[in-house]
């Protein structure tokens, strides 16, 4: 593309967070930005004041497609569904971006980039603390962190950029590269936005299928789907297993992560990993490939995993009173998420599910609920459905908010059990992200517990 914005058309689609940087990238480079915001102007009005002082003119209520059809560049942010103006602007011959294939075009620097349908941030969070904590420069960056966009203007070519990617932001990429890409699995998600596995799918082996022959392709060899990509990658395949020996790669043996390059090694024990779940094995496992594509200390990646701190909202342990411990997984926003934060713990469980469906599969929590849940509690727009896919599974009992679900789930459990927040649903029926439906779980649990000792 023509890194010249001066004067160009350019039409920013969502101003959320991402669109928002984007604009400021845009103005700074001389650019024409509309942004197409589908919210009504009374929603954001203080944002419409500030973006429309600097220049740019804002459509709220509705796309136009005139306003698609006139620009020189779209650029959409994450989340905005697949509209058919995206299609009909690209036949015309209209670029259509995605903010990460903007920024590639201005950056300078290393570019890591992880996907998956689980453990996304906690990788992504990790590799950066490897890095970090190696003496390296490196930034935090796409779903999780500051929009990539905002690095370009002072990014530098010793930068490295580890960058969480979603299909959302994957779908609009044309010739976004990164040096090495990292996808942890595949299962069902977000069907209710890419309407088939397929189109889920081809979104995800972008990140694999653009590397390049110098770069580094960190697959999950227990993942036929994602192993798959090993056969039609041009780069460096570095598998990670926890059923297989693969060499290089980095695997679990005999209770120890080994780290293969060549020459196998006893990196650490299992037990060592601070974070609960196999699957999270997996990820650290991710991690430590990506860190050795940059020559890392292995001895000192162990440090620096051991002192790792789960993330908010991802199996955090909030409580724990009345021999009763509350855990928060507010982040496990699909079925497949929610079977691995089950299947994290040898106790009992009261189990509050529900959302808003993304086309999910609750069929397959049976199994794991008939063996680890005492009872389920259904919260919000899904749980009809959840209720006839897991009939059978254990009692379930309805719940009109996350108060009565905590409360009826302590009154559920007894001395060992454990009340565990894992929606397999998103939150946008009750909250506007998972992060403020796992703040209401932990308000809810705190006040529970100041009750119960007040008593």
């Amino acid at each position: 593309m023509d890194k010249d914005l001066t004067g160009q058309s350019v039409l920013v689609v969502g101003l959320g967070r991402t669109g928002e940087a984007v604009c400021n990238f845009l103005t700074n480079r001389g650019a024409r930005v509309t942004v197409s915001e589908r919210s009504p102007a009374s929603r954001i009005k203080e944002r419409v004041r500030y973006w429309e002082k600097k220049g740019v003119r804002i459509e709220t209520g509705e796309h136009r497609k005139d306003s698609f059809f006139r620009a020189d560049l779209i650029v959409t942010s994450p989340g905005v569904p697949p509209l058919p103006l995206f299609a009909e602007a690209a036949g015309r011959g209209i670029p259509v971006f995605s903010e990460v294939e903007l920024a590639y075009h201005f950056l300078e620097g290393n570019l890591v980039g992880i996907t998956g349908s689980n453990g996304k941030s906690t990788t992504t969070t990790l590799i950066h603390t490897l890095f970090k904590e190696s003496g390296r420069p490196s930034h935090l960056a796409g779903n999780i962190g500051i929009p990539l966009i905002s690095f370009a203007e002072e990014s530098r070519p010793d930068d490295i950029y580890v960058i969480e990617l979603s299909s959302f932001q994957l779908e609009h990429i044309h010739s976004f590269r990164v040096g090495t890409a990292v996808f942890l699995n595949l299962s069902p998600d977000h069907l209710d936005w890419h309407k088939t596995m397929a189109g889920y799918i081809a979104a995800k082996t972008r990140l694999v299928s653009g590397l390049a022959a110098t770069g580094t392709a960190v697959l999950n060899r227990d993942d036929p789907t994602v192993w798959k990509m090993s056969r039609t990658t041009r780069a460096q395949v570095l598998p990670f297993s926890r059923s297989g020996n693969p060499s290089p790669g980095c695997y679990l043996e005999q209770g120890w992560i080994i780290l293969d390059d060549g020459k196998p090694r006893r990196l650490m024990p299992a037990k060592d990993i601070p974070l609960r779940g196999p699957h999270n094995q997996e990820n650290v496992m991710a991690a430590i490939l990506a860190g050795q594509t940059f020559g890392l200390n292995p001895e000192q990646m162990a440090d620096s995993i051991r002192r790792f701190k789960a993330l908010e909202h991802r199996l955090e342990e909030v409580e724990e009173f009345s021999g009763v411990s509350f855990f928060n997984d507010s982040k496990a926003t699909n079925v497949d998420s929610t079977l691995r934060a089950i299947e994290s713990f040898d106790r009992p469980i009261i189990l509050i599910l529900g959302g808003r469906d993304k086309d999910g599969d609750f069929t397959k929590l049976n199994e794991a609920i008939k063996k680890r849940v005492k009872a389920v509690l259904l919260l919000g727009e899904a749980r009809e459905k959840i209720a006839r896919e897991l009939q059978g599974s254990a009692p379930m009992f309805n719940v009109e908010s996350m108060g009565d679900a905590v409360r009826l789930g302590m009154g559920k459990a007894v001395d060992g059990d454990i009340v565990l927040l894992a929606p397999a649903c998103t939150s946008w029926d009750m909250y506007k992200n998972f992060e403020e439906r796992g703040q209401h779980f932990k308000s809810e649990v705190s006040a529970l517990k100041k009750e119960i000792k007040g008593r």
